[in-house]
């Protein structure tokens, strides 16, 4: 697999770490009383509570792991030879070559455009050719 592919494999698993995480965090949270109108939210299970406490830590750790391995492999890309002016020269090469191919892509696309017109021209007279041969009852 390729660096690119790499990275955005990570960014895909940063994203479903960070998902789960909220997730559990919301779904796991001990209620809490938001005002005084509001009645007193259940009692947690001292269980409960030091299995959630847990939690944060161990999604965190996850988190902070494949955060690392992001940075590792963005440390690992190599950087372009020839510096910045390199890269604008390739660039410039690269567009000069698009507009080329977009140029003869155009051509290709209004002779075609020629064609069909010649093609449904060619295929109205045939029809009224057709409806002409017809004799009236």
């Amino acid at each position: 697999m390729d660096v690119i592919s790499q990275l955005q494999e990570q960014v895909n698993t940063i994203a479903s770490v960070a998902f789960n995480t909220f997730g559990t965090l919301q779904r796991d949270a001990p209620s809490v009383r938001l005002s005084a109108s509001y009645p007193e939210p259940p009692p947690i299970a001292a269980e409960d509570a030091s299995s959630f406490a847990e939690q944060p830590k161990l999604m965190s750790s996850a988190l902070v792991k494949a955060a690392k391995q992001f940075d590792a492999l963005v440390g690992g890309l190599q950087l372009p030879e020839g510096g910045e002016e390199a890269q604008l020269k390739r660039i410039a090469e690269l567009q000069a070559e698009n507009d080329a191919v977009g140029q003869e892509l155009q051509k290709q696309l209004e002779a075609a455009e020629k064609e069909l017109k010649l093609v449904q021209e060619l295929f109205s007279q045939a029809t009224d050719n057709c409806f002409n041969l017809k004799k009236p009852d």
